[in-house]
C-alpha cells in the first residue's frame, strides 16, 4: 500500500463512514474498480484501524453529548435510579444496542475476514443496503424524537447493526432504518446511530491493534496508516455535519440509488474483467 493509496481510502472512510453506503464496501471496492493489488492482511487491517480515524471524529463531535450522558450514567448509579434520567436511559440504550453486534463480531470474525476478500459479495450486499434504505425510508412514520428511545428500539437498532458486521451491508445505513422502523425521525435515528457506533469502532480498532504489532514490516507500514487515519478523522468529522443537517428535510433515496447503481457497476465490472 502506498501513501496515495492510503490518503485516497482515508477521505473514503471518512465520507462513507457515517453516510448510509457502507464504508467498508467501498474500502473493498474502490480497490477492486481501480484494480489495485493490496495485501489481503493488511488491507484488512488497515481498513480497520483507518475506522480509527472516524472513531475519533465521532467522539469529537458528539463530545458535549457524551460527557452529559457519562455524567448522567454516574448520577443514576449513584441514587439508584439509573433510567430516571433522559441522558442516563440513552447511555444505558447504547450499551444494550451494542450488545448483538458486539457478540455477532466476536463469533463471526473469521467469516467476516473472508467476505472482504470478495468485491462481488460485497457489491450484492451494497445492493441489500439499498433496500433496506428504500423499503425503511418508504414505510416508516418518522414521528419521535431521541428523547423516546426505549429498550425495544435499542435492541431492534442493536440487531441492526449487526447485519453491518459484513461489508456491504451499512452500518449507519443499517441502524438508522432500524430507527426508522421503530418511528424514529430521520436525525434522531441518525444521532442514535452515531453514537451506539462508538463501544463497537472501538472494540473493533483494539482488536486490530493485537493483529498490526503481528506485522513483520510495521515500521514502514505504521506511517501509510496514520495518514489514512488522519484523512479519515477530518472528513468523518465533515460528513457527521452535513448528514445531520441533511436528514432534518430530505430522505434516504438518494443514498439507496447510489449503493444500487455502484453494486450494478460493480458486478459490471467483475463479469468484463
Amino acid at each position: 500500500m502506498t501513501f496515495f493509496q492510503s490518503l485516497l481510502l482515508g477521505i473514503v472512510q471518512g465520507l462513507t463512514e457515517f453516510l448510509p453506503v457502507s464504508s467498508s464496501a467501498h474500502l473493498v471496492l474502490v480497490p477492486f474498480i481501480l484494480n489495485w493489488t493490496l495485501h489481503p492482511t493488511k488491507a484488512f487491517i488497515f481498513d480497520v484501524l483507518v475506522q480509527l480515524g472516524t472513531l475519533v471524529a465521532v467522539i469529537a463531535y458528539f463530545w458535549k453529548n457524551l460527557v452529559a450522558i457519562f455524567k448522567a450514567v454516574i448520577a443514576g448509579i449513584r441514587s439508584k435510579k439509573p433510567l430516571q434520567e433522559t441522558n442516563s436511559r440513552l447511555g444505558w440504550y447504547i450499551v444494550l444496542a451494542t450488545i448483538p453486534a458486539g457478540l455477532g463480531g466476536l463469533l463471526l470474525k473469521s467469516k467476516v475476514e473472508a467476505a472482504f476478500s470478495s468485491p462481488v459479495l460485497t457489491a450484492v450486499l451494497l445492493f441489500v443496503t439499498a433496500v433496506i434504505l428504500t423499503l425503511a425510508e418508504v414505510f416508516s412514520r418518522k414521528e419521535r424524537t431521541l428523547e423516546s428511545v426505549t429498550p425495544k428500539d435499542a435492541l431492534v437498532i442493536g440487531f441492526s447493526q449487526l447485519l453491518a458486521i459484513f461489508p456491504g451491508i451499512s452500518r449507519s445505513g443499517a441502524t438508522i432504518s432500524g430507527g426508522l422502523t421503530r418511528g424514529l425521525k430521520r436525525e434522531a435515528a441518525a444521532r442514535f446511530s452515531f453514537l451506539m457506533s462508538i463501544p463497537i469502532m472501538l472494540a473493533a480498532g483494539l482488536l486490530s491493534l493485537l493483529d498490526l504489532v503481528k506485522i513483520p514490516d510495521l515500521g514502514s507500514f505504521l506511517p501509510i496508516i496514520l495518514v489514512g487515519f488522519f484523512v479519515a478523522l477530518v472528513v468523518g468529522y465533515l460528513s457527521i455535519r452535513w448528514l445531520l443537517n441533511f436528514l432534518k428535510s430530505r430522505s434516504l433515496i438518494p443514498f439507496a440509488i447510489y449503493c444500487a447503481v455502484v453494486s450494478v457497476l460493480t458486478i459490471f465490472i467483475a463479469y468484463f474483467r
